[in-house]
């Protein structure tokens, strides 16, 4: 697991580096980060590396860490969680609210986003429910000073309602599909 999550960081490295010099502009890319990097160290050093020798600042790499991995966060974890930290790599709490969910991490460890799973998203514009957990979750993540990601945004409805209730980011179908480096880069191209 470590030598594939080290060969993802070094071709995000790669990538971010290509596109910078492409548009000119800096971009950041999120990376799933897979709880046995965290249980088995990982190579932190071999991040910082690719991104120092890219010359690629550390704020371009969010990584997504699941609920469960900060539930019985070890001092290793969050050892590691403080490296990324200090070399500016900012971290994001993937599926929010669906797995065990504890409220004291968010204030435990510094994290910066939280993304909303897409389960609250897919019935947002039907289910008031929904809409009352997904604006909860906004409201409490803005008055922790986190920013909010909306995961499998698919419709203008769901857009406009997330907009709406302030939700930062919104990713999904509605956007773009996923698509190889090569597709990316002529969407960039076009977006100028």
């Amino acid at each position: 697991m470590n030598e594939i999550g080290n060969w993802v960081v070094a071709q995000t490295v790669h990538w971010l580096e290509h596109w910078k010099g492409l548009i000119g502009r800096t971009l950041q890319i999120s990376v799933n980060v897979s709880p046995v990097q965290f249980q088995t160290g990982g190579n932190f050093d071999d991040w910082s590396k690719h991104l120092a020798d890219a010359k690629i600042a550390g704020n371009q790499i969010a990584i997504e860490i699941t609920e469960g991995l900060l539930l019985h966060a070890e001092p290793d974890i969050q050892r590691k969680l403080l490296e990324y930290r200090d070399a500016g790599i900012q971290v994001s709490i993937d599926d929010f609210g669906t797995g065990y969910s504890s409220l004291a991490y968010l204030k435990k460890f510094d994290i910066d986003y939280l993304k909303i799973d897409k389960a609250f998203v897919n019935n947002l514009e039907t289910d008031s429910d929904d809409r009352a957990l997904t604006e909860a979750i906004v409201v409490m993540a803005h008055k922790l000073g986190l920013k909010v990601i909306a995961e499998g945004v698919e419709t203008m409805g769901q857009r406009d309602l997330l907009a709406r209730i302030g939700c930062d980011y919104g990713q999904g179908y509605l956007f773009a599909r996923p698509m190889p480096p090569a597709a990316f880069e002529e969407l960039l191209r076009k977006q100028g």
